[in-house]
């Protein structure tokens, strides 16, 4: 039925031209043809609430239309069948832009994951009815109507998410939903219907059948909202946090030293900094670095038979490489988290280091080119964002952010001024070390990084002066490095 709501095609038709061309063509043709899912649900919170943007990113469309009959409306266009199966298919628009079409469907015999039944149907209602929660059961039709069948306009009003039909049926057919339910509970800034919340803790132990791919993709998706720590309290309250994350689950009732953590033990300081995080960070793998940072420390508090949580970064660097593996994060992805865990409490000493090492540190990851802090040296600033969420959520506050700031920018006009690493690494390689008789090792590199620290810090500055420096070097170490 529809709503009496009209969302604002306009805009969404302005970013995503083909998909008005697509609706037409289908609707020519005698199908049934509407924006279905996000978008629609986007538009509806945007007249809600006049103060959220409104930029839908994709268009989803469903339609009456089969498979076949679809691909004939466009020849001249490519499609990608990316689950024709399930009656999905993807058409391309002349400027790339894709557009999903699915045809209407039902469901069944699901295995806690994907259906083992699928039925292509010429009715928009029983499809919607398959769908997980109200507020994705919108559709909306080419001039921006909207058709409300499961009272999801209302849901939204409320800020209420709520499963379509029977939650736990809803749940056992797919457990991802359990995850996607918490998702758009911190996206629309909402609370879980009672009802569906207790479906959840039902299900929660089934999340472990669903793979790291959709787990790691929906808490990405958790952690990019505005309400990432309420998200992660909403996970554990629900029963899904120790079956995803166990690590961080475990932080529950681990002490801290009440004079530097008043905020109390190691999971409600981990939470305090996601939510701080909340405010200034827009990355969500900056504030998965946040709410991983701290998760050595049970194991390290152990190893020292109590005394103290020395040494916990490397345990919990050690830790988040496990859980990338776990995720299936890519290699690039896993290092950058690792670095961010790894390097939390020695950016600490950053004012304490000497110049070479503070531009070490600084230029790890540097992007040539860009001039901005952000951009040119990436790596470091999300460190510092990751910084400064620890030191707000603990007794630290902004006496243990701003020093390293202001320290850092001394630094980054000292590079503007006399020297990067990647000028440095051109004024003395390891070839050039080799020339002068050294052989491959750890005693090169260790002559090396001498050597750029000097460069690094203002004290040498030419190719010439370089080799200088690495020829009295090797020759305090006397001649077991040299080439017989």
């Amino acid at each position: 039925m529809t709503s009496g709501f009209c969302i604002d095609v306009g805009t969404i038709f302005s970013l995503h031209p083909f998909a008005l061309e697509v609706l037409s063509r289908l609707a020519a043709a005698g199908h049934e043809a509407v924006l279905i899912g996000g978008v629609v649900r986007d538009g509806v919170l945007a007249i809600l609430d006049r103060e959220r943007p409104f930029a839908p990113r994709e268009v989803d469309i469903a339609t009456s239309g089969l498979p076949d009959e679809i691909r004939r409306l466009f020849p001249d266009r490519p499609i990608v069948g990316v689950g024709e199966e399930f009656g999905v298919l993807v058409v391309v628009a002349p400027d790339g832009d894709e557009v999903e079409v699915a045809t209407f469907r039902v469901e069944g015999e699901y295995d806690g994951r994907w259906p083992g039944k699928v039925e292509l149907v010429r009715d928009l209602a029983a499809d919607v009815r398959r769908r997980d929660l109200t507020v994705n059961g919108l559709a909306a039709r080419a001039d921006g109507t909207v058709i409300d069948l499961v009272s999801g306009i209302e849901d939204l009003r409320n800020r209420r998410i709520r499963a379509i039909g029977d939650p736990r049926e809803r749940f056992r057919e797919d457990s991802l939903r359990m995850l996607r339910a918490v998702r758009f509970a911190c996206q629309i800034e909402g609370a879980i219907d009672a009802r569906t919340a207790e479906a959840i803790r039902e299900n929660a132990k089934e999340i472990a059948s669903v793979s790291g791919e959709r787990i790691r993709e929906e808490l990405l998706r958790i952690l990019a909202s505005r309400q990432a720590a309420r998200g992660i309290a909403l996970l554990e309250d629900l029963g899904l946090l120790e079956p995803i994350l166990p690590e961080v689950a475990q932080l529950k009732g681990v002490p801290q030293p009440e004079e530097f953590h008043p905020e109390g033990d190691v999971y409600v300081h981990t939470l305090e900094a996601v939510r701080v995080a909340d405010g200034f960070v827009s990355d969500p793998w900056v504030k998965l670095a946040v709410l991983l940072h701290d998760i050595g420390k049970p194991y390290a508090l152990e190893r020292s038979g109590g005394e103290n949580m020395g040494g916990h970064c490397a345990v919990s660097a050690r830790m988040t490489r496990q859980i990338a593996q776990r995720l299936r994060l890519s290699r690039q992805e896993a290092a950058r988290l690792a670095f961010l865990v790894r390097n939390h409490m020695r950016i600490a000493d950053f004012p304490k280091m000497g110049r070479g090492k503070q531009v070490r540190f600084v230029s790890e990851g540097e992007a040539v080119g860009p001039r901005a802090l952000r951009k040119r040296f990436p790596l470091f600033f999300d460190l510092l964002q990751v910084l400064v969420a620890d030191c707000e959520s603990s007794a630290h506050r902004s006496s243990g952010w701003a020093p390293i700031l202001r320290e850092t920018l001394r630094v980054v006009e000292h590079i503007d001024r006399v020297c990067s690493l990647r000028r440095a690494r051109e004024l003395l390689d390891g070839h050039a070390l080799q020339g002068l008789g050294m052989r491959p090792g750890p005693e090169l590199g260790r002559i090396l990084d001498a050597v750029h620290d000097r460069i690094l810090a203002g004290e040498i500055a030419t190719r010439e002066e370089a080799e200088a420096e690495a020829r009295a070097l090797l020759a305090g170490r006397g001649s077991e490095d040299r080439v017989p």
